[in-house]
């Protein structure tokens, strides 16, 4: 084979579509019974204490579909370290990966003018752009040596505790109308307000932030905030997609608190499934949606009071 034919040959493979490779490796774990964003942070094989994912060298957390790329690699690989970053940016800081370690393919969103579009643009006044991933890979903390000690030791988790102030004071800061009483949690779009039982009636206490911060999670879709669609009905997809951004808010949430995430609504797997499996870009759309929730709901903690005042009967 002469060197043009080879070279015709890999011009004409396709790339690998990343929105489809990503979304049938959740598929996978939802199939087997997985949830990608609730890790066993407490199992036997898992040494990294819970939190999101970040740059080490910027400190900014990961968003979106990246978070439960490199989560999912920090319990596949047991890495102590939720810190990451490029092989450049090891050999900048004086250190460098191991050689033999391979990185994680995360991703951003980035956007082209075609070029049709462009000249089409010029005459009418008006271009349309086209949204593509943008790939890069990263390597843990833990693949590389000669890192400065704060890149490599994680946070300590926090000891177990009944009431969380942090988490207190968030939920507090936000101004949501929060009731607290009966036996259901739920959000009401209607009249804007969230209600969860009361603490004790959670046999694990910590499942009151896991719940509450699921419904706030609901409560920043609200038109006045992030105006996500909340009119599905059970069952639809509209439905599922929002159930499926409020779950992964809370996971993104908690962990930024140092609560462990679970699963609140493992009973809507199946039209989570049935979501993923007929568009390939809902998980990607669910989990940027989540991380702008948590986001928001994460930047009244720079304005909460120092003690929690969001507790009413």
């Amino acid at each position: 084979m002469t060197t043009k034919t080879k070279r015709q040959n890999t011009q004409s493979k396709p790339r690998s579509d990343l929105y489809q490779e990503i979304t049938d490796r959740i598929v996978a774990e939802l199939e087997e019974g997985r949830f990608p964003w609730v890790r066993p942070w407490n199992a036997d094989h898992c040494a990294c204490a819970v939190g999101l994912p970040r740059n080490a060298v910027t400190t900014r957390c990961y968003s979106g579909i990246n978070i439960l790329i490199l989560w999912g690699a920090v319990i596949e690989h047991g890495y102590a370290s939720q810190n990451w970053l490029t092989f450049k940016q090891a050999n900048d800081l004086g250190g460098t990966v191991r050689k033999g370690e391979h990185g994680e393919i995360i991703c951003y969103v980035d956007r082209f003018v075609p070029k049709d579009a462009e000249r089409k643009g010029t005459d009418e006044g008006e271009t349309q752009s086209v949204p593509f991933l943008k790939r890069y890979r990263v390597f843990n903390a833990d693949q590389c040596d000669g890192l400065p000690d704060d890149v490599v030791i994680g946070a300590a988790p926090l000891p177990e505790q009944e009431i969380v102030p942090r988490a207190e004071r968030v939920a507090s800061a936000t101004g949501a109308t929060i009731r607290i009483g009966g036996g259901m949690a739920f959000y009401s779009p209607a009249h804007d307000v969230v209600q969860v039982p009361p603490q004790p009636a959670f046999a694990d206490q910590v499942n009151y932030y896991r719940t509450l911060f699921h419904e706030l999670g609901h409560w920043t879709g609200h038109g006045s905030r992030l105006a996500r669609d909340q009119s599905g009905r059970r069952k639809s997809q509209a439905y599922a997609r929002e159930e499926l951004v409020a779950e992964l808010c809370a996971a993104f949430t908690c962990a930024s608190l140092e609560i462990v995430p679970t699963v609140r609504h493992a009973d809507y797997l199946g039209t989570w499934l049935d979501l993923l499996k007929s568009d390939k870009r809902a998980i990607f759309r669910a989990a940027s949606q989540a991380s702008k929730a948590a986001d928001f709901l994460l930047a009244f903690d720079q304005f909460g009071s120092t003690e929690p005042t969001g507790r009413a009967a």
